[in-house]
């Protein structure tokens, strides 16, 4: 019932947009809309060949981002137009939001939970500096012990390997293995735990969290983590596999548990100056990145679908939604066994203003989902982001998911993930208002 009158406001505050830009625009409407396509155009235009040159003429486009914008808006208030523009604009938004907010409605929620047996031997791996130091600043480790946990505090002066500790654990005993730390030994240590079909307990103390957000943890304190110890339940999660050099079957595979990134972003972040001046590293490196006068020049295979010299592209453990600000790095689902793939090619200022105008649907812009991908190179090797780890391998790269591979316990009662809304589809929206109120009624007449 909802989703029937979502549709249906979506439906008329659409058409009322249209109404109020017609009716008190009239003719110059017509021109109003040119307006605005040519102004947002320009400032894709502006956009790239700020990102592809330097000196003066990064200034000059960086002064025609923002002089485009002002422009249109200076010739809609000469015209006396400004306040049909906005508000037009504003039941645009409604509509959109209305549409989006209807198709949601009918799609599946959450992953289902698993009953299982209390371990008796955790072992949990707590790096002390994760997170600007969330494991001292909650007493995590203290708190861990307490609940009959075995923890052991990595020493930033003395590096242990990780994977080694879990598998000594392992050895020992332990039933259940855990982490309090970033995305990269996360994603180490659950390799161990498949590798041994036990348990992953994900505390949320490092800085940004990804996998334990998208488990629908609480970031903002990792200790009610810990309450799946003694009162958790299990999530079946996917997990991605890389296999550098060779197929899967050859070569032995780099877990990630979030993302796997190539190309522009994966050449800045291995630049030694990085660290140390990050946005003019950024801006140094980007011009020749994205115009292909330096890097690799890569190669994606998956199926039928070949995507040759991106500038970008993103392997994730399940798709990310795109439906709205909100939904921007995060999966609504962990165990739809696909990969998610977003591949970058701008060949010029045309493909960068067509991306800005169309957004998701842009020419430059690929996405889909899929089991297994290969990303080749014109190099024997190429940098790869691996969950925030910089790492370097030999290509051919091979991607793979392992559907509901990791066994994830998780406290019974959590803050969940926040459903997001999907993109628009007008054509789905109509068919939702007209269909559904059809059906009600041939349920009343019964």
């Amino acid at each position: 019932m909802k989703g029937r009158w979502a549709a249906r406001l979506a439906l008329l505050t659409g058409a009322a947009a249209l109404v109020v830009l017609v009716l008190f625009g009239g003719f110059a409407s017509l021109l109003l809309m040119l307006v605005g396509w040519a102004g947002l155009l320009v400032t894709g235009a502006g956009v790239w060949w700020m990102l592809t040159h330097t000196g003066w003429i990064r200034v000059l486009a960086g002064l025609l981002v923002v002089a485009a914008p002002l422009a249109v808006l200076v010739l809609y208030t000469s015209a006396g137009l400004l306040w049909v523009v906005l508000v037009s604009a504003a039941l645009w938004v409604l509509a959109v939001a209305a549409g989006r907010a209807a198709l949601a409605g009918d799609r599946p929620h959450g992953m289902p939970e698993h009953q299982t047996a209390r371990p008796e031997r955790p072992f949990l791996v707590m790096n002390p500096r994760s997170g600007g130091g969330k494991v001292g600043r909650f007493h995590l480790a203290e708190r861990a012990r307490a609940l009959g946990a075995e923890v052991f505090v990595l020493d930033p002066e003395q590096p242990r390997d990780v994977t080694e500790l879990a598998r000594q654990a392992v050895r020992d005993g332990a039933d259940l293995l855990g982490v309090a730390g970033g995305d990269g030994t996360q994603a180490l240590v659950a390799a161990v735990a498949v590798e041994h079909g036990l348990p992953f307990l994900v505390i949320s103390a490092g800085t940004r969290n990804h996998f334990a957000m998208d488990l629908g943890l609480d970031r903002k304190d990792p200790s009610t983590c810990l309450d799946a110890l003694t009162d958790g339940v299990e999530l079946h999660v996917d997990l991605g596999y890389l296999h550098a050099g060779g197929p899967p079957d050859r070569t032995p595979g780099r877990v990630f548990v979030n993302s796997a990134s190539f190309g522009v972003y994966a050449e800045v972040v291995q630049s030694p100056a990085y660290r140390d001046d990050k946005v003019r590293t950024i801006l140094e490196m980007l011009p020749e990145l994205l115009t292909h006068d330096s890097g690799a020049r890569l190669n994606v295979r998956a199926g039928d679908i070949t995507l040759d010299g991106p500038q970008a592209v993103l392997i994730s453990n399940n798709p990310y939604q795109r439906g709205d600000t909100a939904g921007l790095g995060r999966r609504e689902r962990l165990d739809s066994g696909e990969l998610g793939v977003l591949g970058v090619e701008v060949g010029g200022a045309g493909d960068a203003a067509d991306l800005l105008v169309r957004g998701g649907q842009g020419r430059g812009l690929t996405e889909f989902t899929t089991r297994e991908i290969v990303v080749d190179a014109d190099v024997p090797e190429i940098p790869v982001g691996v969950d925030g780890e910089a790492l370097t391998l030999a290509t051919p790269v091979h991607c793979r998911l392992a559907p509901g591979a990791l066994r994830v316990r998780v406290p019974r009662h959590r803050p969940g993930v926040p459903r997001s809304a999907p993109p628009m589809d007008w054509r789905r929206v109509r068919t939702l208002a007209l269909t559904m109120g059809r059906v009600a009624a041939g349920h009343r007449s019964r």
